[in-house]
């Protein structure tokens, strides 16, 4: 017996954290923050993600550029940026969409912090209960005698140091992300 895939589900926690925690605003512009948005297009009988929709360029530190692949859809792209409340205003410029990207309030960066908090929470909680399925299955194995007492604790260690390894991953995401909220 050994971790099998517990180390590929908790990287896809870390990698899951990492993108989330991308989508926190830091007053810089950034694709992350208007990608992942869902626009309903074509009369709402598709709903896509802004990324599928159009390129997204960074032209500068506070503004970004969408340009559509359909022309047609250029309202409904707005009025859905519009609509996730992420204190951005797109603008229509001929056959782009230009959102300036307003400096964050000292306020507002406590409150950004206060959420990244709570999604490295969220994160650090799915890492855990990977391991504790994992423990629970190697302790129903050594029960039923399948697994002897020593490869038991041997493997118990080896996911202790996984899990720990993820925890670091999703405190350096943490920081990263937290020094350039209040640095920006």
């Amino acid at each position: 017996m050994d971790l099998g895939e517990v180390p590929q589900k908790m990287g896809r926690v870390v990698d899951f954290v990492r993108q989330d925690v991308g989508t926190i605003r830091t007053g810089r512009a950034s694709s992350t923050l208007v990608e992942n948005i869902i626009v309903n297009a074509y009369g709402g009988s598709t709903k896509l993600k802004v990324v599928e929709l159009g390129t997204i360029a960074v032209p500068d530190a506070q503004s970004l550029v969408i340009t559509p692949y359909d022309n047609s859809i250029i309202g409904d792209i707005r009025r859905d940026i519009e609509a996730a409340n992420l204190g951005l205003t797109p603008v229509i410029d001929n056959n782009l969409i230009r959102i300036a990207v307003p400096p964050l309030t000292s306020e507002r960066r406590l409150e950004y912090v206060k959420l990244l908090h709570r999604k490295l929470e969220d994160g650090r909680v799915k890492v855990r209960q990977t391991r504790h399925d994992k423990m629970t299955e190697l302790k129903r194995a050594h029960e039923a005698g399948e697994l002897p007492e020593d490869d038991r604790f041997t493997l118990e260690e080896q996911l202790q140091k996984v899990t720990d390894e993820m925890m670091e991953k999703i405190e350096e995401i943490g920081k990263a992300k937290e020094a350039e909220l209040m640095g920006s």
